[in-house]
């Protein structure tokens, strides 16, 4: 049975890795499936950890899981301004978007029309941010590994 997936733009989420490293991922779902056993407390953004719950894994992953897709899939990193500032980071891929943790959001609608490119520079000059992509990065490697 086919896993019923809830990100947003999973319809068209398609594409193969463009890396040699992430070879044994086969499209975005696959790679949703992977982070779905890696996600946690430690991944989550910092000032969003005590609302994230194994129920809500995809709270407080957008930016780390976004950039991560864009080095398995190429692309470009898109980011949602939400309130209070902070961007809600999401991929495009040619034609195809599609935004992994879009699902912390529950039902609430994203305008996903329109919005600024984001840069890992400017998101990883927070060396936490940096350090929790690169531990995000780094398990997925090894999941890959026992493949």
């Amino acid at each position: 049975m086919a896993n019923d997936y809830k990100f947003w733009g999973n319809e068209n989420a398609d594409m193969k890795p463009v890396s040699d490293e992430f070879q044994k991922i086969k499209d975005p779902k696959d790679m949703y499936d992977i982070l779905s056993e890696i996600w946690c407390a430690e991944t989550c953004a910092p000032r969003m950890r005590t609302d994230w719950t194994p129920e809500n894994k995809t709270l407080g992953q957008c930016s780390i899981t976004a950039f991560l897709a864009q080095d398995v899939f190429g692309g470009k990193v898109y980011g949602i301004k939400r309130p209070g500032g902070n961007f809600h980071c999401y991929n495009v891929i040619g034609d195809c978007a599609f935004d992994l943790t879009s699902e912390q959001f529950g039902d609430e609608k994203l305008d996903y029309t329109d919005n600024p490119e984001q840069f890992r520079e400017v998101h990883f000059a927070k060396e936490e941010k940096k350090a929790r992509y690169e531990f995000l990065k780094r398990s997925l490697l090894e999941r890959l590994d026992e493949r």
